[in-house]
């Protein structure tokens, strides 16, 4: 009943700026994880091994910082609505184009150059939606708005399963130029936040402000990179190599991966959002805390369970604790962050965390080859199962060491 209060609370240009930047932010990530469906597939056409292809992922996260500094800049200068406009466009372009990669290099490049689009839509998304809702309504639309990357991941299973026997791997990313239709949508229905309008009013010499800022506030900027290379870290970990471990080590086919993507897909979102809801009356450290520890119970039933009906089971319930705990994140950061660069910090503390977690699936899939299984076949569960052991644990640790500023005025 509260969350349909909270729905009801929000006006028509509410309710079309937080669609636009959920549906940016999903769209990014469904563009994103149509790659790690087909990381097979793509490494035997290229002729590279499945460790090299994974690349593709960590070139991808290392540039999302320098998309996060372009466009948080610009957003915090000129506004986020045209910036997210021409984000959204530039980043549909570069998934379009890699589907016509004719080699491993140029498709490295490509992966690359969508890495900066996609590193620059969450920070600005995330600030027009949080800066434009109600202080009440923030922890259970942060949760649905950051869930918009597990909608992406449902979207590209779903994708996956209809394109990918028919057309191949091609054909998966030249469906990925769609994103850009939802500019038309941005251009026609959404304002500009109220609060970067009301801030031009009092501040000049942006540039100048930003620099003393981040001077300022220096620790708590390193304090949250830390903290999102530990979220990225958990995310990556949990997803981009298990439709491998699936497909690789259990041998399950096409139909039942992306059927087991669909509902753990479902479990990040009923988390996200949940969860989210629930942090603003228990607190964002707390509500953190608590996913990554139920977490830990869940990683035996997730990467070791015997049979196909337990393995969704735990696939379900870990993305529930993970996506979960990143509910969180959209408002956390916002919180955190000074007023005068909230389309700069977040975004670009997020893709920072982003870099120093890129070699997530590289690790996950050199530990692989070195837990072998009984066949001599690489062990992507133990592999899983210990990489996310860890990122569990140290996210504990820097959630709780941290600050709060639950329902912060903006």
């Amino acid at each position: 009943m509260e969350a349909i209060r909270l729905f009801k609370l929000l006006n028509h240009d509410q309710r079309n700026t937080f669609i636009a930047c959920f549906l940016g932010w999903a769209l990014d990530a469904f563009d994103f994880f149509l790659l790690t469906f087909v990381i097979v597939p793509m490494a035997h056409d290229f002729g590279t091994s499945v460790a090299d292809l994974t690349y593709a992922i960590t070139i991808t996260l290392a540039m999302r910082p320098v998309g996060a500094v372009i466009f948080g800049l610009v957003g915090d200068r000129f506004g986020r609505r045209i910036p997210l406009m021409v984000n959204i466009i530039f980043y549909s372009l570069m998934e379009l184009l890699t589907a016509f990669s004719p080699n491993y290099t140029v498709l490295l490049i490509f992966r690359a150059l969508y890495g900066i689009g996609m590193g620059g839509e969450w920070g600005l998304g995330a600030s027009l939606a949080m800066e434009t809702l109600p202080t009440e309504a923030r922890g259970l639309f942060s949760g649905i708005l950051q869930q918009g990357y597990a909608f992406g991941y449902l979207l590209a299973a779903v994708v996956y399963w209809i394109v990918f026997p028919i057309f191949g791997w091609r054909g998966l990313f030249i469906a990925g130029a769609m994103p850009a239709t939802l500019v038309l949508y941005i251009r026609a229905r959404v304002p500009e936040s109220p609060v970067w309008l009301r801030q031009q009013n009092v501040m000049r010499g942006f540039w100048n402000e930003a620099v003393i800022v981040l001077k300022r506030h220096w620790a708590l900027f390193l304090y949250v990179i830390l903290l999102m290379t530990a979220f990225n870290a958990i995310s990556h970990g949990t997803q981009d190599m298990y439709q491998t471990f699936l497909g690789e080590q259990r041998h399950y086919d096409v139909t039942q991966k992306a059927t087991t993507g669909i509902i753990y897909a479902f479990g990040a979102i009923c988390g996200g959002t949940i969860v989210g809801h629930l942090s603003q009356k228990w607190g964002r450290r707390r509500s953190i805390v608590l996913c990554c520890a139920l977490g830990i119970v869940l990683i035996p039933l997730w990467v070791f369970s015997p049979g196909y009906t337990l393995l969704v089971m735990g696939g379900f319930a870990m993305q529930f604790m993970v996506q979960g705990a990143w509910g969180i994140v959209p408002v956390h950061l916002n919180e955190l962050s000074p007023d005068a660069v909230r389309g700069t910090f977040p975004g670009f503390a997020y893709q920072l965390g982003n870099l120093l977690a890129a070699n997530t699936a590289v690790v996950e899939a050199r530990l692989a080859h070195h837990f072998h299984a009984a066949n001599g076949h690489p062990d992507y569960a133990k592999a899983l199962g210990l990489f996310t052991l860890v990122i569990f644990v140290v996210l504990i640790f820097l959630a709780a060491i941290g600050p709060e500023k639950r329902g912060k005025e903006f």
